[in-house]
């Protein structure tokens, strides 16, 4: 496909429309609007054809023969092509809605030879609405046509005449809205030799359609009149204005502004149909600004033998397009372009004897058609606002120029002289903002500013420049971006040296304040860091802020791209701490809490801690040493308020953690701490020593607790181990005889022995204490153990203590020895009586028997027992055959006894040891009866439904 850009493909080419259907007669009149095309033909026929379906046509006949109303002189159709008024030749007048195929009779219009039809800007509408009719004597009328399905019922609401025009009929007439003025309609008028341009409030009466709105405006507004000279014989006149907007989506209405077209005797009078001026009358503007392009700029046509014709005939037709003006003059369409008059398009279309009815825009739809007399032609357009650009750039309106150029070649034609222009008039900053976007050399756009000392605009170009730049251009964008940060400093240098004059000056002239422009300064910088940060070079951007001696900015540059251990640093050596755990709070690299955990502990201990119990992903043991400097530093805070304590229990109770190290730091500053008190201590040990093995080296916190002399947890330590011996030892070894005694109790009762002996330890330590009273208090404290006697105490008390003391003792210790003694005795005696009863026992076990009878049957197979060898048990009489017994003995027994009988029964059929192993066999087999031993008893899981039996027996 062939880009439409490409500019040798021209605007304009003019195709001959071929109808797909045949026509007799004549062409006579014609409309276009909407897709939809209206041909009158001579014969008094109405074609109406719908582009969009151009097979689906609408045949339609006048009411009346053209021999009694003429000719159909004229069509006139609304831009939605809804509404069709037909004039004929006799100023018979009828119409037409877009649903119906019978024109109705304006009835109120007969006789009125109608030149021009400005409908209402507020269609489509189901009615016309109010319309102004110009005529061929220069009356204008309003008329209200609303369609009627009944033949005979009048089409108009009313109709009057409202304005009479000066000059002529009346060849042209156009209506429309003000932008925001509801009330406010203009009106242009066009005659042969006048233009009237009217602006004013309509006038509203009662309901709609019930009487003219716009005699108000006509009889209360004067309106600005352009004039030109009547040339001899009168030349064709009419009036046309610029299709819609093809963007019209993206642009109401409102917003518009239409352009007009007047062909007069002289020419084409052109120009905007502006909709607000800044002071005066808008008609003025509106002419004032206009253009006329004379018949004679139009170039002559070629007569016979290729010279031009010595004569000029007159402009016969005349449209308008988004950017030309196209005239229909002897035979040819000739086009202009608006912006600057010039011709772009001649060509001839017409040949000798043909003759044109029309030239018609389809308003809606931006398509351009010429109608002959037998044939149809589409002006077909292209492309055609591609030399828009350089016409606005020649006109120095580059604002324009940059939106209708299209490629970046001319973009960039526009901005490089856009910048050129600026530049001539001194203004600085616009230059740089549109150099920015150009291919000007950048050296020499930047040589420019500098040369001129526009900082602020070399600046403005450089944002300008790096914005342009892909992210591919790493050069280029951080030699730019290092620049920037090179002016920014000197621009907030500068605006301190100013605050700093202006301080030390009692008057200062400037109205501008310093301080709210150095505010600006570093609000722009810091949008520039943040948005280019990744185009700066780290160390190049550090040295160039810190040569300007910029602490904030580098502060700024640092937060920026996350170089978080320079903001620290810069907090930490002002001691600022708040700061500092403001930014720490929003890191997530660990090595950053590692680096300045020892300073932060000991200056912000409490809320350091707070920042460590957030960020669980932190190694505790690489804080230890903080901790532990943070101990050290700090040795006599209380345990409940030592953070280092806070946060080791944190990560042990909370965490989880078994790592040792975190453990025996922990330990640490619990034995280290000055406080007599080791509740803690213990506390921690009574929780932790349970686990197997504990988390804690246990040597490393005996040590500790010997050093700081902790005897209760290390006495606690012994125990936890088992050591109970060296517990009693070193609890004894401090005279903690208390601790010692709950020692002693410790060990299980399963060592009596090793009990007795502690307490011995215990005893002898409480013996040998000196003092008044001590035999007495060795007495009171045998009570405490069972397991003590006098008489184990006795050799630990001194040779010569006097037996008084404790003679009440030993007496009781005697009495109980003389009972325990009698009760031996007792016992010795039931003893040797049980024996002599077992040995009777004995005796009548020999003589046990069991009577089998005759018929009596074994117990298993139901055969006699006498047929082979049986067991029979005394106790129960049962019998059983010995093989049958050895089955039901190895089904039920265990796989051991199973696995035994087997071995007895293959070494007696070997001829083994038989009488020794038959012993061993019998003893195995014949044990216990299986009904009534534990072979009957374990049988109880057993159903009584086997897979071998017959389930309909058991049937009930």
């Amino acid at each position: 496909m062939q880009d439409l850009s490409d500019p040798s493909i021209p605007i304009f080419k003019i195709d001959r429309v071929q109808l797909q259907f045949s026509i007799s007669s004549e062409f006579v009149a014609a409309q276009v609007a909407n897709n939809v095309l209206i041909l009158a033909l001579s014969t008094g026929r109405i074609l109406r054809i719908d582009l969009d379906s151009p097979s689906d046509i609408d045949d339609i006949d006048l009411p009346r023969k053209p021999s009694e109303i003429g000719l159909i002189r004229r069509l006139f159709l609304d831009p939605s092509a809804s509404h069709l008024i037909i004039s004929t030749t006799l100023s018979e007048n009828y119409y037409l809605h877009t649903q119906s195929r019978q024109p109705k009779p304006l009835s109120r219009l007969k006789g009125v030879s109608i030149e021009s039809v400005a409908w209402n800007p507020s269609l489509p509408t189901a009615s016309t609405r109010e319309v102004l009719v110009g005529a061929a004597d220069g009356n204008i009328y309003e008329d209200y046509v609303e369609p009627s399905s009944e033949f005979y019922r009048s089409q108009e609401k009313y109709l009057k005449m409202v304005y009479k025009a000066p000059g002529g009929p009346v060849t042209g007439l156009w209506v429309d809205h003000i932008p925001g003025k509801a009330e406010l309609r203009r009106v242009l008028v066009a005659t042969p030799s006048k233009a009237l341009h009217f602006l004013g409030r309509v006038g509203r009466s009662g309901s709609e359609g019930s009487g003219s709105i716009f005699t108000k405006l006509f009889e209360a507004e004067a309106p600005t009149l352009y004039d030109v000279n009547q040339r001899g014989r009168p030349m064709p006149s009419a009036l046309v204005v610029s299709p819609d907007a093809p963007d019209a989506d993206a642009i109401t209405a409102d917003e518009e502004e239409r352009c007009y077209a007047w062909l007069n005797s002289q020419g084409v009078l052109h120009g905007k149909l502006r909709t607000a001026t800044g002071s005066g009358n808008l008609g003025s503007a509106v002419f004032n600004n206009s253009k006329m392009i004379p018949r004679e700029q139009i170039p002559a046509s070629d007569g016979a033998g290729g010279r031009k014709k010595p004569t000029m005939d007159p402009i016969t037709g005349v449209t308008l397009s988004q950017w030309h003006i196209l005239c229909l003059v002897e035979g040819r369409i000739v086009a202009f372009r608006r912006l600057d008059e010039q011709l772009v398009y001649d060509q001839v279309v017409l040949g000798t004897g043909e003759s044109a009815i029309g030239l018609l825009a389809d308003q809606t739809k931006n398509t351009f058609w010429l109608f002959t007399t037998h044939d149809i032609f589409e002006i077909v357009v292209t492309d055609e606002d591609r030399d828009v650009w350089k016409v606005l750039l020649k006109n120095q309106q580059f604002s324009l120029a940059s939106q209708y150029a299209k490629t970046p070649a001319q973009k960039d034609v526009v901005a490089t002289a856009s910048g050129d222009h600026l530049i001539r008039k001194g203004q600085y900053l616009e230059a740089a903002n549109v150099y920015g976007k150009s291919s000007r050399p950048f050296e020499q756009v930047a040589l420019t500013f500098i040369d001129h000392g526009e900082h602020d605009a070399l600046r403005k170009y450089l944002l300008t420049k790096i914005a342009t730049y892909k992210k591919s251009y790493i050069m280029q964008r951080t030699m730019i971006a290092s620049w920037l940060i090179e002016i920014y400093m000197s621009k907030l240098n500068s605006l301190d040296d100013t605050i700093t004059t202006k301080a030390q000056l009692t008057e200062y002239t400037n109205t501008v304040d310093p301080t709210d422009e150095r505010d600006a300064a570093r609000q722009e910088f810091q949008d520039f860091v943040t948005r280019y940060k990744l185009d700066l070079d780290k160390q190049t951007t550090y040295e160039i802020i810190a040569s300007h001696s910029r602490e904030q900015e580098l502060l700024f540059y640092a937060t920026a791209i996350d170089d978080y251990n320079y903001v620290l640093s810069y907090w930490i050596q002002r001691e600022l701490w708040q700061q500092s755990l403001d930014v720490l709070k929003k890191q997530t690299d660990p090595t950053v809490f590692y680096r300045y955990s020892t300073v932060l502990m000991l200056h912000t201990p409490t809320e350091f801690v707070e920042v460590l119990t957030r960020h669980d992903e932190l190694d505790p043991v690489k804080l230890i040493p903080a901790l532990l400097n943070y101990r050290n530093k700090s040795p006599s805070i209380p345990i409940p308020h030592n953070q280092a304590v806070r946060y080791l229990n944190y990560c042990i109770n909370t965490l989880h953690s078994t790592n040792p190290a975190i453990h025996n730091t922990l330990l640490s500053i619990y034995a280290s701490h000055p406080s007599p008190s080791e509740n803690a201590l213990l506390s921690y040990l009574s929780v932790h020593s349970l686990s197997n093995p504990p988390p804690y080296d246990a040597d490393f916190a005996f040590r500790l607790c010997i050093q700081h002399n902790r005897v209760q947890s290390a006495v606690h330590i012994y125990t936890s181990m088992g050591e109970y011996t060296s517990a009693v030892n070193l609890a004894l070894k401090h005279d903690e005889v208390d601790l010692a005694s709950l020692v002693a109790d410790k060990p299980a009762d399963e060592s009596p022995a090793l009990r007795k002996k502690l307490w011995l330890e215990v005893a002898k330590k409480v013996i040998s204490q000196q003092g008044t009273g001590s035999i007495k208090t060795a007495i009171d404290f045998l009570k405490r153990c069972n397991l003590l006697r006098i008489e184990d105490l006795i050799p630990f008390f001194p040779d010569f203590v006097v037996i008084d003391d404790f003679k009440e003792e030993i007496c009781a210790a005697l009495e109980s020895y003389s009972r325990s003694i009698a009760a031996l005795d007792a016992e010795m005696d039931a003893s040797a009586a049980t024996a002599e009863h077992i040995k009777a026992d004995i005796k009548q076990l020999d003589r046990r028997y069991a009577v089998v009878e005759p018929g009596e049957r074994c117990r298993i197979c139901e055969i006699p027992l006498l047929s082979r060898q049986f067991f029979v048990f005394p106790s129960c009489q049962h019998g059983f055959h010995s093989d049958c017994l050895g089955k039901r003995v190895m089904a039920g027994s265990g796989i051991a006894v199973q696995r035994r009988i087997r071995e007895l029964q293959a070494s007696i059929s070997r001829g083994g040891k038989r009488e020794r192993e038959g012993r061993e066999l019998d003893a195995l087999i014949g044990g216990q009866c299986i009904l009534c031993g534990d072979l009957a008893i374990k049988s109880i899981e057993e159903p009584f439904v086997t897979g071998a039996d017959h389930a309909e027996e058991w049937a009930i």
